[in-house]
Protein backbone atom coordinates (compact mmCIF):
# COMPACT_ATOMS: atom_id res chain seq x y z
CA UNK A 1 0.00 0.00 0.00
CA UNK A 2 1.35 3.22 -0.79
CA UNK A 3 1.54 6.41 1.88
CA UNK A 4 -1.68 7.94 -0.46
CA UNK A 5 -3.48 4.83 -0.17
CA UNK A 6 -6.67 4.50 2.47
CA UNK A 7 -6.49 1.14 4.26
CA UNK A 8 -9.71 0.56 6.25
CA UNK A 9 -8.38 -1.43 9.22
CA UNK A 10 -7.74 -0.62 12.64
CA UNK A 11 -4.25 -1.07 14.47
CA UNK A 12 -4.48 -4.85 14.91
CA UNK A 13 -4.81 -4.98 11.08
CA UNK A 14 -8.76 -5.98 11.09
CA UNK A 15 -11.44 -4.56 9.65
CA UNK A 16 -12.92 -1.71 11.52
CA UNK A 17 -16.34 -2.21 12.57
CA UNK A 18 -18.90 0.17 11.17
CA UNK A 19 -21.18 0.86 14.34
CA UNK A 20 -21.60 4.64 16.00
CA UNK A 21 -21.42 2.91 19.09
CA UNK A 22 -18.02 2.01 19.15
CA UNK A 23 -15.90 3.90 21.73
CA UNK A 24 -12.26 3.24 23.07
CA UNK A 25 -10.91 4.51 26.36
CA UNK A 26 -8.15 7.02 26.32
CA UNK A 27 -5.53 4.14 26.82
CA UNK A 28 -6.82 2.96 23.44
CA UNK A 29 -6.79 6.24 21.81
CA UNK A 30 -3.18 6.98 23.04
CA UNK A 31 -2.19 3.70 22.13
CA UNK A 32 -3.62 4.46 18.17
CA UNK A 33 -2.24 7.32 18.16
CA UNK A 34 1.72 6.44 19.25
CA UNK A 35 1.32 3.52 16.53
CA UNK A 36 0.82 5.81 13.94
CA UNK A 37 -3.38 5.47 13.78
CA UNK A 38 -5.78 8.08 13.28
CA UNK A 39 -8.74 8.92 15.87
CA UNK A 40 -12.15 10.26 16.08
CA UNK A 41 -12.26 12.69 18.77
CA UNK A 42 -14.26 15.98 20.24
CA UNK A 43 -12.96 19.01 20.34
CA UNK A 44 -14.58 22.40 21.34
CA UNK A 45 -17.57 22.88 18.90
CA UNK A 46 -17.43 19.58 16.70
CA UNK A 47 -15.53 16.03 16.11
CA UNK A 48 -12.50 15.79 14.55
CA UNK A 49 -9.98 13.49 13.19
CA UNK A 50 -7.03 13.86 14.88
CA UNK A 51 -3.22 11.45 14.14
CA UNK A 52 0.87 12.17 14.53
CA UNK A 53 1.65 15.44 12.87
CA UNK A 54 5.06 14.10 12.34
CA UNK A 55 3.74 10.68 10.73
CA UNK A 56 3.53 11.56 6.99
CA UNK A 57 1.80 7.90 6.66
CA UNK A 58 -0.41 8.77 9.37
CA UNK A 59 -1.37 11.96 7.97
CA UNK A 60 -1.97 11.02 4.23
CA UNK A 61 -4.06 8.09 5.47
CA UNK A 62 -6.26 10.72 7.59
CA UNK A 63 -6.37 12.76 4.08
CA UNK A 64 -8.00 9.99 2.04
CA UNK A 65 -10.39 8.89 4.64
CA UNK A 66 -11.77 12.35 4.53
CA UNK A 67 -11.24 12.91 0.91
CA UNK A 68 -8.94 16.40 1.40
CA UNK A 69 -6.37 17.67 -0.81
CA UNK A 70 -2.85 17.90 0.70
CA UNK A 71 -2.69 21.37 -0.35
CA UNK A 72 -4.92 22.61 1.66
CA UNK A 73 -3.23 22.10 5.15
CA UNK A 74 -4.20 21.11 8.53
CA UNK A 75 -4.94 22.57 11.82
CA UNK A 76 -3.11 21.64 14.44
CA UNK A 77 -4.11 21.49 17.89
CA UNK A 78 -2.09 21.61 21.36
CA UNK A 79 -2.56 21.45 25.48
CA UNK A 80 -0.04 24.53 25.29
CA UNK A 81 1.90 26.86 23.16
CA UNK A 82 5.51 25.12 24.07
CA UNK A 83 3.87 21.82 22.05
CA UNK A 84 3.54 24.19 18.67
CA UNK A 85 6.99 25.36 19.08
CA UNK A 86 8.76 23.07 16.64
CA UNK A 87 5.73 23.77 14.03
CA UNK A 88 5.59 27.64 13.87
CA UNK A 89 7.66 30.77 14.07
CA UNK A 90 6.35 33.40 16.07
CA UNK A 91 9.36 35.20 15.57
CA UNK A 92 8.45 36.46 12.23
CA UNK A 93 5.21 38.51 14.45
CA UNK A 94 5.63 41.58 15.96
CA UNK A 95 5.07 41.55 19.66
CA UNK A 96 1.25 43.12 19.58
CA UNK A 97 0.36 40.64 17.22
CA UNK A 98 1.83 37.69 19.58
CA UNK A 99 -0.02 39.32 22.49
CA UNK A 100 -3.07 38.94 20.51
CA UNK A 101 -2.98 35.47 19.59
CA UNK A 102 -1.76 34.05 23.62
CA UNK A 103 -4.93 36.62 24.94
CA UNK A 104 -6.95 34.03 22.41
CA UNK A 105 -5.81 30.90 23.80
CA UNK A 106 -6.67 28.96 25.20
CA UNK A 107 -10.25 28.36 23.70
CA UNK A 108 -11.82 28.12 20.19
CA UNK A 109 -9.40 30.14 18.52
CA UNK A 110 -7.28 29.15 15.49
CA UNK A 111 -4.54 31.02 14.15
CA UNK A 112 -2.89 31.04 10.70
CA UNK A 113 1.18 32.18 11.44
CA UNK A 114 4.08 31.85 10.07
CA UNK A 115 5.34 28.13 9.84
CA UNK A 116 9.32 26.96 10.83
CA UNK A 117 11.23 25.69 8.49
CA UNK A 118 10.58 22.02 10.08
CA UNK A 119 7.16 21.96 9.54
CA UNK A 120 6.04 19.09 7.81
CA UNK A 121 4.61 20.48 4.06
CA UNK A 122 1.96 17.83 4.21
CA UNK A 123 0.44 19.75 7.43
CA UNK A 124 1.25 23.01 6.14
CA UNK A 125 -0.02 21.92 2.61
CA UNK A 126 0.90 24.99 -0.31
CA UNK A 127 1.25 27.46 2.62
CA UNK A 128 3.77 29.39 3.99
CA UNK A 129 1.66 29.93 7.26
CA UNK A 130 0.27 27.05 9.19
CA UNK A 131 -2.96 26.48 11.48
CA UNK A 132 -2.65 26.74 15.04
CA UNK A 133 -4.59 26.17 18.16
CA UNK A 134 -4.14 25.70 22.31
CA UNK A 135 -7.48 23.91 23.45
CA UNK A 136 -9.30 24.29 26.35
CA UNK A 137 -10.95 21.00 26.04
CA UNK A 138 -9.91 19.39 29.32
CA UNK A 139 -9.86 15.61 27.32
CA UNK A 140 -7.96 16.95 24.09
CA UNK A 141 -5.68 18.42 26.81
CA UNK A 142 -5.18 15.20 28.04
CA UNK A 143 -4.74 13.78 24.37
CA UNK A 144 -2.18 16.05 23.62
CA UNK A 145 -0.37 15.56 27.15
CA UNK A 146 -0.75 11.87 26.58
CA UNK A 147 0.19 12.05 23.86
CA UNK A 148 3.36 14.40 24.46
CA UNK A 149 2.94 16.80 21.58
CA UNK A 150 0.54 18.46 19.25
CA UNK A 151 -2.27 16.51 17.56
CA UNK A 152 -3.78 17.40 13.44
CA UNK A 153 -7.20 18.70 14.43
CA UNK A 154 -9.80 18.58 11.46
CA UNK A 155 -13.46 17.64 11.32
CA UNK A 156 -14.39 14.32 10.92
CA UNK A 157 -16.68 14.56 7.88
CA UNK A 158 -15.99 13.78 4.26
CA UNK A 159 -15.15 16.61 2.75
CA UNK A 160 -17.81 18.85 1.36
CA UNK A 161 -20.10 17.27 4.16
CA UNK A 162 -21.50 18.66 7.23
CA UNK A 163 -18.85 18.32 10.32
CA UNK A 164 -20.32 16.20 13.14
CA UNK A 165 -21.90 17.99 16.33
CA UNK A 166 -22.00 14.76 18.41
CA UNK A 167 -20.94 11.10 18.14
CA UNK A 168 -24.30 10.19 17.07
CA UNK A 169 -23.45 12.11 13.75
CA UNK A 170 -20.31 10.75 12.90
CA UNK A 171 -20.50 8.84 9.55
CA UNK A 172 -20.26 5.32 9.34
CA UNK A 173 -17.46 5.58 6.89
CA UNK A 174 -15.34 8.11 9.34
CA UNK A 175 -15.80 5.47 12.06
CA UNK A 176 -15.33 2.25 10.29
CA UNK A 177 -11.81 4.06 8.72
CA UNK A 178 -10.18 4.91 12.07
CA UNK A 179 -7.91 3.31 14.62
CA UNK A 180 -9.89 4.40 17.65
CA UNK A 181 -12.89 6.24 18.63
CA UNK A 182 -12.24 8.90 21.73
CA UNK A 183 -14.70 8.98 24.78
CA UNK A 184 -16.46 12.17 25.84
CA UNK A 185 -18.59 14.89 23.58
CA UNK A 186 -17.84 18.71 22.34
CA UNK A 187 -17.81 21.53 24.79
CA UNK A 188 -21.18 22.60 22.71
CA UNK A 189 -19.77 25.08 20.63
CA UNK A 190 -21.96 24.04 17.68
CA UNK A 191 -19.26 25.10 15.06
CA UNK A 192 -15.65 24.89 14.41
CA UNK A 193 -12.96 26.94 16.08
CA UNK A 194 -12.35 30.52 14.41
CA UNK A 195 -9.33 30.91 12.16
CA UNK A 196 -7.81 34.26 11.92
CA UNK A 197 -4.65 34.97 9.86
CA UNK A 198 -1.88 36.19 12.51
CA UNK A 199 -0.44 38.89 9.85
CA UNK A 200 -3.64 40.66 8.67
CA UNK A 201 -5.89 40.34 11.43
CA UNK A 202 -8.16 38.81 9.31
CA UNK A 203 -10.98 36.40 10.03
CA UNK A 204 -11.42 33.55 7.72
CA UNK A 205 -13.85 31.34 8.94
Amino acid sequence: MSEGQFDNRNAAGKQAPCILSRMNDMTDTLAALRSGGVIAYPTEGVWGLGCDPRNARAVLRLLALKQRDVAKGLILIAADEGQLREYIDLAALDAAQCAHIRASWPGPNTWIVPASSTAPRWITGSHDGIAVRVTAHPQVVALCNGFGGALVSTSANIASEPSPLSRAELDPRIVAGVDAVSPGETLGRGQPSTIRDARSGGVLR
